[in-house]
């Protein structure tokens, strides 16, 4: 599997970065993709306050797929509680589950050896029997659709492109927005900068992310194929 390393942004914003190479094309910028780390049943979801990106992703032509502020996981719009059951008691479309790994089609999942009989994301893996954790489900205005996709870095962290490195243009509906301000020792320095992120989806942290997805509120996961 793909090595993060979490590294500090200024103003307290963290980005996760897996390791590989810097630069690549605009060709599928805003392509659906699934992080890598939700395919491990020990990840609980991505934070808000963080950027993410995530590089070698074999699901983007770009090659990097893009986190920008976004909660919960791609997989599981509604989240689940921390007793692994689905979020509420009512489902909004009649089929809302506990959350499931990618690609597993609601089937058990063995964590260390056990089957999780309910609930196919657990933390931590290394305890028997595997214990559920609770997924925050997905913002209403960060949902993945507005804040999970392919992107590609278009500029560094001073807005220039002049200095060598490899950058993108991005496509009409996208604005090259600067994301990643710093990062730490030991991780490459081309992955500070500016990406691609859709127009009208930069992040407000005193405005966004005040609602969540709910059984209610419904439909947050429709545009990535999850109701």
């Amino acid at each position: 599997m793909t090595r993060s390393i979490l590294a500090a942004l200024a103003a307290t914003i963290a980005v996760t970065i897996l390791a590989g190479t810097g630069g690549c094309n605009s060709t599928g910028v805003g392509d659906p993709c699934t992080p890598e780390a939700e395919y491990s049943p020990a990840f609980l979801g991505f934070d808000v306050a963080e950027v993410n990106v995530e590089e070698k992703s074999f699901q983007c032509e770009t090659r990097l797929c893009l986190a920008n502020h976004f909660e919960g996981r791609v997989s599981c719009p509604y989240g689940q509680a921390s007793t692994g059951t689905a979020a509420g008691t009512t489902a909004y479309d009649g089929t809302h589950q506990p959350c499931e790994l990618p690609g597993t089609g609601g089937t058990d999942v063995p964590v260390d050896g056990v089957d999780t009989t309910t609930g196919l994301v657990d933390s931590p893996p290394d305890v028997l029997p595997p214990q559920p954790g609770a997924v925050l489900p997905n913002c209403t205005d960060r949902t993945a659709a507005q804040a999970v996709y392919c992107s590609c870095r278009c500029a560094n962290v001073d807005g220039q492109t002049n200095d060598g490195s490899n950058y993108c243009s991005c496509p009409t509906g996208f604005s090259c927005t600067q994301l990643v301000s710093s990062v730490g020792p030991g991780t490459d320095p081309n992955l500070v900068g500016a990406y691609c992120i859709k127009n009208g989806t930069a992040y407000d942290p005193n405005n966004s992310c005040v609602v969540q997805c709910s059984a209610t509120v419904g439909g947050c996961g429709a545009a990535q194929g999850v109701n």
